[in-house]
């Protein structure tokens, strides 16, 4: 069974987790070897069909993170402020405007009613909040201080909105160059190009490959248009099946830290986000492992994953983080296992993973800021390569008319 549980050692201090183990007497055994005494648990119920319809919905039915931030900001001021759980979170439900997010709330709220915990009734919806929401609120329910906890979430999710608003921003120019570019492209095929391929056969001009390329393209587009959007949806289809395949986010994630353009700001999200929730978690009180799997499974690059579930792993087995970081050079800058090294050494590590958050973060926020002029060289290179072998193809046949003529 999975169970979470809290457990103290003999110098008092405090720990917090979850752990797959067969019954009590198991959980207390493993904890005793790691010096701690276990103090209370409680088993994690996997409710699959709520499982399955939350993934289902939510993943069409999205919440904003900006929704889940002010969600958490609001409930911590409203708990600090002396409102028990269960009024603190009608009151939020009433004010929410996105009508899926009150139903979820709604339903939460009628859980605690019936003596479930925040926890639990946030973990049947886990496309809404993620693992990394259900386990901080889970230790912030049993250490005592959940308004503290939620603030932490609230500045975790603020900045990951900013962030993320930061990359799309950055995305919009040439996401508007390349559309603009390929609707010129297909009023060129369907109405430009026919035009040109009756002047060709009046004048019997012997026709380049490049040419017969473009007009087997045109003709297509004009003709056989019904195929092309049920092979595009099937089409993206497949590489939304093969993406969520080992194999596929292997080949997204060697993509995304080997394109030039790309690998700056992938690196540096990913650093700034492990820094931050890093933090975030230590400062909860969760383990050190389980703030690792935790986090290898809430970074989505395939090689962070990877390495952070290695780094659980071996950090169970008495290997300081710091060195296993060190190892993974092609993902991991020299600065974050030294950084790391440092708050080992000194015990303030989440104050400065935090700090080293903020760097990264402010790294990214420079990098977005010049995608542009970064970006619109490789733009003009794309388009006037397209431009310039559709002159090509067009103008070969007709210079060889003409000095056929001469």
């Amino acid at each position: 069974m999975q169970v979470f549980y809290t457990a103290k050692n003999y110098a008092g201090e405090t720990k917090s987790g979850e752990l797959k183990v067969k019954d009590e007497r198991d959980l207390a055994n493993q904890l005793r070897l790691d010096g701690f005494v276990l103090t209370s648990f409680k088993e994690i119920k996997e409710e699959a069909e709520n499982k399955t319809e939350a993934k289902l919905l939510n993943r069409l039915f999205g919440i904003p993170i900006s929704e889940k931030m002010m969600f958490a900001r609001n409930l911590s001021v409203m708990i600090s402020s002396g409102l028990p759980l269960s009024r603190a979170l009608i009151n939020l439900t009433d004010q929410t405007q996105n009508k899926r997010f009150k139903k979820v709330l709604k339903n939460i709220y009628e859980d605690l009613q019936t003596g479930s915990t925040l926890s639990d009734g946030m973990a049947k919806y886990p496309a809404i909040f993620d693992e990394l929401f259900v386990n901080m609120i889970r230790v912030g329910e049993s250490g005592g201080n959940l308004e503290e906890v939620l603030q932490i979430l609230a500045e975790q999710l603020e900045k990951e909105h900013d962030l993320t608003q930061k990359v799309k921003g950055a995305m919009v120019y040439p996401t508007v160059i390349l559309v603009a570019m390929v609707l010129i492209g297909i009023v060129m095929m369907v109405y430009v190009v026919p035009e040109l391929v009756s002047v060709f056969g009046e004048l019997n001009a012997n026709l380049p490959t490049s040419t017969k390329f473009i007009i087997a393209t045109s003709n297509f587009m004009r003709n056989d248009w019904m195929f092309l959007l049920p092979g595009l949806v099937v089409l993206v289809f497949a590489l939304k099946l093969f993406s969520t395949t080992a194999s596929g986010k292997r080949t997204a994630a060697f993509l995304t830290v080997n394109i030039p353009i790309m690998r700056d700001i992938v690196i540096k999200l990913n650093c700034a986000r492990f820094a931050r929730i890093y933090s975030s978690l230590i400062k909860s009180g969760l383990p050190v492992v389980e703030t690792l799997k935790i986090l290898s499974r809430t970074l989505t690059n395939f090689y962070y994953q990877e390495a952070l579930q290695k780094a659980a792993d071996n950090v169970q087995k008495g290997i300081p983080l710091s060195k296993i970081i060190y190892e993974e050079k092609k993902i991991f800058p020299v600065l974050v296992p030294q950084m790391i090294e440092v708050g080992e050494e000194t015990g303030k590590t989440e104050d400065i993973l935090l700090k080293l958050a903020e760097f990264y973060e402010g790294e990214v926020n420079q990098l977005t800021k010049n995608m542009s002029s970064i970006i619109e060289p490789v733009l003009m290179l794309i388009i006037g390569s397209a431009v310039g072998f559709f002159a090509i193809s067009i103008l070969q046949p007709i210079y060889s008319v003409m000095q056929n003529i001469n």
